[in-house]
């Protein structure tokens, strides 16, 4: 049981990487300032997202996006923060980038990278799949005891994801999304079931959840939600924001799924004593 300070931030992503860093490096000195232990960013929020501000790798400069990453870590070195920073990563030859999320110590060192699992698209060349490799691997690291995990965007459609991070003993889940510049059919759409699904997510798995957006054109703001699947804040829609929360794993909250959880787990999917009795066998009687 511990807690921690997290700052949850959203901005307006841009095509120029240097715009998106100076972003960044404002709300990394606003969060500290605030006295965050942890700063959360959105998904390819350094880099721009490829497919709406990029729309080939090709016209990505690799080296810059680099040397901004280095400045995000000198950053938090400086103020002694983590940070969890969304941004594409390159790979070699002809392979696509991952879409990733850098985990960054308060030692200004990458301890750890997240790469978007489930892209979206039902072959490579639709949707994400048209521009990104998918990653294979779940991240846990630990920030002042509290255990967090990492997931980005269409990840969250998948309650499994969720699932095998409650497994693995999460109390904080940090969700990137890009749910920005998207045309006014689907803000429709994702305004109202994205939230509720990471309230359900966070309430059936008793979890924190920390869901951050960019501000341009957006389906929703950025929000946090506690281990009961409420909302506990909300940013304002389509400005910058830095929202400060004391994540306390201590703290009492109700959990309705406490007694038999672990169990469903172990595909147990019963709660009590199960009965040998014909009438409970027979399902065609009255």
């Amino acid at each position: 049981m511990a807690s921690l300070v997290l700052a949850t931030c959203q901005f307006c992503v841009q095509k120029q990487t240097e715009r998106n860093l100076e972003s960044a490096i404002r709300q990394i000195t606003l969060a500290n300032a605030k006295g965050a232990h942890l700063v959360h960013f959105p998904e390819a929020c350094l880099s721009g997202y490829l497919g709406v501000e990029i729309q080939s790798p090709r016209e990505v400069d690799w080296d810059r996006v680099t040397s901004a990453m280095r400045e995000v870590m000198a950053a938090a070195k400086q103020y002694r923060l983590w940070v969890v920073m969304g941004c594409n990563h390159g790979l070699t030859g002809k392979h696509k980038p991952h879409n990733s999320l850098y985990v960054i110590n308060p030692r200004g060192e990458l301890v750890n990278r997240y790469d978007k699992m489930f892209c979206t698209g039902r072959n490579n060349m639709e949707g994400d799949l048209r521009y990104y490799s998918p990653g294979e691997s779940l991240i846990t690291f630990a920030v002042r005891g509290v255990t967090c995990g990492l997931l980005i965007c269409h990840d969250f459609r998948y309650p499994e994801l969720f699932r095998e991070y409650k497994r693995q003993g999460v109390e904080l889940m940090l969700v990137s999304f890009h749910n920005a510049g998207m045309k006014r059919e689907r803000i429709d759409k994702y305004k109202i079931d994205l939230p509720a699904t990471i309230q359900a997510a966070a309430a059936s798995n008793h979890f924190a959840v920390s869901a951050n957006n960019g501000t341009r054109k957006h389906a929703w703001p950025s929000f946090v939600v506690n281990a009961e699947g409420m909302i506990i804040t909300k940013a304002r829609a389509h400005r910058a924001a830095v929202l400060v929360n004391t994540i306390d794993t201590k703290q009492k909250l109700y959990d309705a799924s406490a007694a038999w959880r672990d169990r469903c787990m172990r595909g147990v999917l019963h709660s009590g004593t199960l009965v040998t009795d014909r009438r409970s066998r027979n399902r065609r009687t009255l």
